[in-house]
């Protein structure tokens, strides 16, 4: 298992990644000044997909990155 620090650094690596260095920033700002709990915003995303949905949703996202 990754340590803590490392993943955050990973992730923020991901997050400048995709969204550049300020849009990063403002994405980390926005989850901090709202109460945001991740695991309900990640059912409420996924609760009325079936599992070939989120399957398709995956298959198609990793083609996107590849």
């Amino acid at each position: 298992m990754k340590s803590e620090l490392v993943l955050r650094s990973e992730a923020m690596g991901f997050l400048i990644e995709k969204f550049g260095i300020v849009g990063a920033e403002r994405f980390i700002n926005s989850i901090k000044r709202e109460k945001f709990d991740y695991t309900e915003w990640r059912r409420d995303l996924l609760k009325d997909k079936s599992v070939n949905e989120i399957y398709n949703m995956a298959v198609e996202f990793q083609k996107n990155i590849e």
